[in-house]
């Protein structure tokens, strides 16, 4: 094993490592941020590095980008990682790459609110049709597989914020034998505790603004590619690119939503840590689920740590831990919109996996979008990132949240 190549390594090292050599010049353990726009060639073509426009290419997000592809495809899985302003616009970029007007996509029934808007109300009206499906159903995936059109099955799991587990070797083979690709958001799991790649998924999915991250303050997006997937329909990119990685690299540079310096530079810091911080995120969460499934109040827990959860035996099998994301229902929307507004520790607010805890109201909140649809949440439902902070505080103001009436 050598500074340059990783393979084989663990996660911790491999996201530490990868593309982060010390820097040739000045010894510089951590990656300059490299803030330019532009390079100066050696003659016209005469490019260093390949850097010749930082929309194209710039050094800091290519360590990052070379980071989240080692982090994501353990042992001998050959990927490509590229990094993106945002969640969407990286998803957005890859529904570009990858579908045509009259391309059917299959998503699930509890998708993030985000991914349903993108898909449903601007691919829709290119064009793109969609079916919504409970993804742990095999037959009716299935079913849903429209021949010659399904080109993309679009997978969360766990899910966002029903936290649903959904077989990825399984739907794997189902895109795979109706010529479609396997997409999986792997945000609510991380590199760390499951990697879609070596199960089969084609790309994998990331809103780095959350556990990448990690720390609230930066806003990013990123995808990771399997090496030598061809786009569905054998179809090329505008520049003649047969497989996916060509097409998502063609298509970054052209439509040009890519993380700045200072962003790539803040999620490449958080990834470091990423394994250390994810171990305390599914202690606290376990420990605030399992308190919260004894509550009078609580008339449901959906963590996929807990027996209780339909998903357990098949998160325990393709994951590595259960995340740090739960949510709860109360019994009526009110009684949800109660507990958010009578927090301490927990923050209202949206987003998630940050070291600090967040709680939120889908239905009013990160899933307002799709009220009325098929994917509409319970009224009642409570989602709650749970953050590092002592367990046994998390658990006493969640607590006096759902029962002021015990608080001395």
């Amino acid at each position: 094993m050598t500074n340059h190549d990783w393979t084989g390594a663990g996660y911790s090292t491999r996201a530490i490592h990868a593309g982060q050599d010390p820097d040739p010049t000045t010894g510089a353990v951590v990656p300059p941020v490299y803030l330019t726009s532009t390079y100066k060639q050696d003659g016209v073509g005469g490019l260093r590095g390949g850097y010749e426009y930082s929309r194209s290419a710039n050094p800091t997000r290519t360590a990052l980008e070379t980071a989240l592809a080692a982090a994501e495809s353990p042992g001998d899985v050959k990927a490509h990682g590229f990094a993106f302003a945002s969640g969407l616009a990286a998803e957005d970029t890859l529904l570009r790459a990858v579908l045509r007007p009259g391309d059917h996509v299959i998503l699930p029934d509890d998708a993030y609110g985000g991914s349903y808007r993108l898909i449903a109300r601007v691919f829709g009206a290119w064009g793109i049709e969609h079916t919504a499906v409970d993804l742990t159903d095999l037959d009716a995936v299935a079913a849903a597989v429209r021949p010659d059109a399904t080109r993309v099955l679009w997978v969360e799991t766990p899910t966002n914020p029903l936290l649903g587990i959904s077989d990825v070797a399984a739907l794997a083979a189902i895109a795979h034998d109706a010529g479609a690709l396997l997409v999986v958001d792997n945000t609510f799991a991380t590199p760390y505790l499951q990697n879609p790649l070596a199960l089969g998924a084609d790309v994998v999915v990331h809103s780095t603004t959350k556990y990448v991250g990690g720390h609230s303050d930066v806003v990013g997006g990123a995808l990771v590619v399997a090496d030598e997937v061809p786009v569905p329909g054998w179809r090329t990119a505008p520049d003649g690119a047969g497989d996916v990685a060509g097409a998502v690299r063609f298509h970054q540079n052209a439509s040009g939503a890519v993380a700045d310096p200072f962003a790539a530079w803040l999620t490449l810091r958080g990834l470091k840590t990423l394994a250390v911080r994810m171990d305390r995120h599914q202690a606290n969460a376990l420990a605030v689920a399992q308190f919260l499934e004894q509550h009078p109040r609580v008339t449901r827990v959906l963590y996929p740590g807990l027996e209780s959860h339909p998903g357990h035996a098949l998160a325990a099998r393709q994951m590595r831990g259960f995340g740090g994301m739960l949510s709860f229902q109360v019994g009526s929307e009110q009684a949800a919109l109660d507990v958010v507004a009578r927090t301490r520790v927990f923050t209202l607010a949206e987003s998630l996996g940050g070291v600090e805890s967040l709680i939120e109201h889908p239905g009013r909140m990160t899933h307002a979008s799709v009220a009325g649809s098929a994917l509409e949440v319970p009224s009642d439902l409570v989602r709650v990132s749970v953050g590092i902070e002592d367990a046994n505080d998390l658990i006493s103001d969640l607590g006096q949240a759902l029962d002021p009436s015990l608080v001395p």
